[in-house]
This record gives structure tokens, C-alpha cells and sequence, in this order.
């Protein structure tokens, strides 16, 4: 059971939480979500945090967060990281350790911050840094004798590689090729990071994200909304990866965001003996892998069709979809894919998903316009989900995400009462 869910404001790196660290957005999460719902945090039996880049002091951040933002000492946590579903991967593992029995409550949730990453020498400097202090035994000459070999560039710092490790490319790169694959044009793609904006401003100005974001370094306020855009501004950007015929660019790409979420789980008994009423139910779902070379952002299709035929539900039955919006070339293939009879021949052992109603999906706005912290996506596409569903907009939500590597998740949540 979902009991409820919150995010701090996420916001463009490099602005409002430049000076905070990823584990101070996680404690502000934290803090927030058990202010919100007035949860005691020794009543805790366990704590998952997701984050993708992670600082070496802090490298379990689940429990270095947990500790600071008053949890007792005797809650245990541990960090996940499964690159843009990490909080994904928290929330379905909560569910697992309450259905194990191994735990009755779960706070789950996960962070990411661009402000400050991780920058380190390169390696041919970093083994030399490690042979250092035998080095020094020897003097001058010793710690002369490190630096032969060393060439300018190895001076030069390295920041966190965005780049996937088997394939070399970003995921900008493989966007552009999956647009190109399936027929999706720069006017669809931004189209449809237009249509994020628009609802992501609408929703906002009507109040319908105020249950879910905790007033953080005292605001409530998000920068990456550009409720104000048009087609023609849109347009007027130059390709960001494949140049200079490529079609995903900044403007229908996401940016790079820090923020922070957290959600409240626990088993149903447990739930009503503490007077809350849960907000959903975590039905079925699933982790699936594919090829990265070709596929890379095609998880959501894979893990789509696996929790409808789990659960024998079709798409006419969901009455939410929250995608993750990496990039509106990556939702709008996928959403191809879906609806092809060929591909659902060809790659999903004939079960036909069909057209998803675009009616349905990201209808408060998604990614493009919200922002995109890696590790706290997916605690978001939850809480919103949730949230919609309470507000009686179905009895069904379908979560689904993309994360580098070919892996996606998708799962399904049902409105809680209408069991």
C-alpha cells in the first residue's frame, strides 16, 4: 500500500540547491514526508533511497539521510541505484520486504542533484596517488619518478560519464535514432514537450500538485515549467546530439534537475491499526531488459506489456498513465511500438498493447516540464499517479519508465476501496 508520497520542489541544477548536498535533498524529502503525513519515524522498519550519481562520502545515502533527518539509529536502509528507475526499484523492493513479512513499514524514495557531482583525477593520476606514500619513503626522486608517464590530458578532471559503458552513447544519441526508427518527426517530438509544459503550468496554477510538493528552502516553486512556450521557440533550437540533422534538442529533452521524493508504504493492517486511509494499492510489476545497442529506450513497451498480461488487464481498463519523459522521441516511439501489431508479433510474443489515449497520460505534465533528478523520478511518477486516481480520474494507473543500460520498469497500481 501506497500511504502517501511527497517531493521537494524539483528544480534546474546550478540554481535554488546549489549549495546543498545530495544527502541535504534527501533528508529534506524525508523530513517532509513524515511532517506530511505525522508518521513517528521509530515506527519505521526500513528505509530505501535511489540515487544514480552518487558522492563517495555518502555512498549509502539511504542511511546516511535516514540518521540526519531523525530517524533512530536501529531503522536500517540501503541505497539503490538502477540508473532513472532507482526510486522505481525502492518501492517495488518495499513491497517485497512487506510481503515477505520482513518489514510492516517502508519509507522508500530516491534523490539526485546536478549542483554538486562528484569530479575526480583521472586513473593513470589516481594510481599514482595511491602509490604516493610509499612513494614519499623515497624522497624527491621517489615522488618524481610518479609522474613519468603522465600526459596533459591525464591532468585534466573527470566529471560523472553520462555515456552508457557497454554502448559509448548517450541516451540523447539513442533517442535520436529511436525517433528516426519509428517515424517520429522534430514536430512530433516537439509537440508533444510543448503539451508537457502547458500541463505542467495549468496543473500547477489549479493547486493540483500542492498534497504533493513539501515547502523546501522556503519554496513550493519549480523553474524548469515554461508554461509560456510556443512552437516557434521550440523550433527555433539547433539538434543537441546528432547535428545537424538530428531531431531531439534541449527544448524536448529533459534537464538536468536537482530534487528529491519519498513515499510512505505499509502492509493494509498495519495502515488502518495507525488511522491512515492508503492512497493505493501496488498491484504487479516488473523489470525487463533489452538490447542497448538498439533498444535502449524501449523498456517501457517490454515492461508494459508484461504487468497487462499479468494482471489480465488491457488499456481500455487504465485509467491513469504516467511515463517517465526522458525525451519526447523516447515516449512517442514507444507509444509506436505499442500501438504496432508487427512489433507486438515480432518482440512481444503477439500480445498487442494498442493505443495508449493521450487524454490519459502526463496530464499534470511529466519530466520535460517537472525536471528530471535520476534517482527521484520515480517516486514522483508514483505520488502523481496515486494522487490522480484519489481524484477519481480511474481505478487503474500504469506507471512506466526508461533507464540506461535497456532496462524498464513498469507497474500498475489500483485506487484503494475499489477492491
Amino acid at each position: 500500500m501506497q500511504v502517501d508520497g511527497c517531493r521537494i520542489p524539483f528544480n534546474l541544477s546550478g540554481t535554488v540547491y546549489q549549495k546543498d548536498l545530495g544527502v541535504e535533498l534527501a533528508q529534506k524529502s524525508l523530513k517532509g514526508l513524515m511532517t506530511k503525513t505525522a508518521m513517528d519515524p521509530a515506527l519505521v522498519d526500513y528505509v530505501l533511497y535511489g540515487t544514480v550519481i552518487q558522492e563517495p562520502k555518502t555512498s549509502n545515502i539511504a542511511r546516511e539521510a535516514a540518521i540526519n533527518s531523525g530517524f533512530p539509529s536501529n531503522v536500517p536502509g540501503h541505497t539503490v541505484t538502477q540508473a532513472c528507475i532507482s526510486a522505481n526499484q525502492c518501492f517495488t523492493t518495499g513491497a517485497e520486504k512487506i510481503l515477505s513479512g520482513q518489514a510492516d513499514v517502508v519509507v522508500a524514495g530516491g534523490c539526485e542533484t546536478f549542483s554538486d557531482v562528484p569530479i575526480r583525477f583521472s586513473r593513470p593520476v589516481r594510481q599514482r596517488l595511491i602509490k604516493a606514500p610509499k612513494a614519499m619513503k623515497k624522497g624527491a626522486a621517489g615522488l618524481l619518478g610518479l609522474t613519468k608517464g603522465l600526459k596533459m590530458k591525464d591532468l585534466a578532471p573527470e566529471a560523472p560519464a553520462i555515456a552508457n559503458y557497454t554502448t559509448g552513447e548517450v541516451m540523447g544519441h539513442s533517442a535520436d535514432r529511436l525517433s528516426a526508427r519509428f517515424g517520429v518527426s522534430r514536430a512530433d517530438q516537439d509537440a508533444f514537450a510543448l503539451r508537457s509544459h502547458h500541463n505542467a503550468a495549468a496543473a500547477t496554477e489549479a493547486g493540483l500538485y500542492e498534497d504533493e510538493i513539501v515547502r523546501t528552502n522556503g519554496i513550493t516553486t519549480e523553474n524548469n515549467i515554461k508554461g509560456g512556450s510556443t512552437m516557434e521557440k521550440l523550433q527555433s533550437l539547433k539538434p543537441a546530439f546528432i547535428k545537424p540533422h538530428g531531431t531531439v534538442t534541449a527544448g524536448n529533452a529533459s534537464a538536468l534537475t536537482d530534487g528529491a521524493s519519498a513515499m510512505l508504504m505499509m502492509n493494509e493492517a498495519r495502515a488502518l491499526e495507525l488511522g491512515y486511509t492508503p492512497k493505493s494499492i501496488l498491484r504487479s510489476w516488473a523489470y525487463v531488459a533489452c538490447d542497448p545497442f538498439e533498444d535502449l529506450l524501449l523498456g517501457p513497451t517490454y515492461a508494459i506489456a508484461k504487468v497487462l498480461k499479468e494482471m489480465n488487464l488491457s488499456i481500455a481498463d487504465i485509467g491513469v498513465i504516467e511515463i517517465h519523459e526522458a525525451f519526447a522521441g523516447q515516449v512517442l516511439s514507444n507509444l509506436v511500438a505499442m500501438e504496432s501489431k508487427k512489433f507486438a508479433d515480432d518482440h512481444l510474443d503477439g500480445f498487442h498493447i494498442g493505443e495508449l489515449p493521450m487524454d490519459k497520460i502526463n496530464t499534470l505534465g511529466g519530466s520535460l516540464s517537472l525536471g528530471h533528478p535520476f534517482g527521484a523520478t520515480g517516486g514522483r511518477l508514483v505520488t502523481t499517479a496515486s494522487n490522480r486516481m484519489v481524484r477519481g480520474e480511474g481505478k487503474y494507473a500504469l506507471i512506466a519508465a526508461c533507464a540506461d543500460g535497456g532496462i524498464g520498469h513498469a507497474c500498475i497500481l489500483e485506487r484503494y476501496g475499489d477492491n
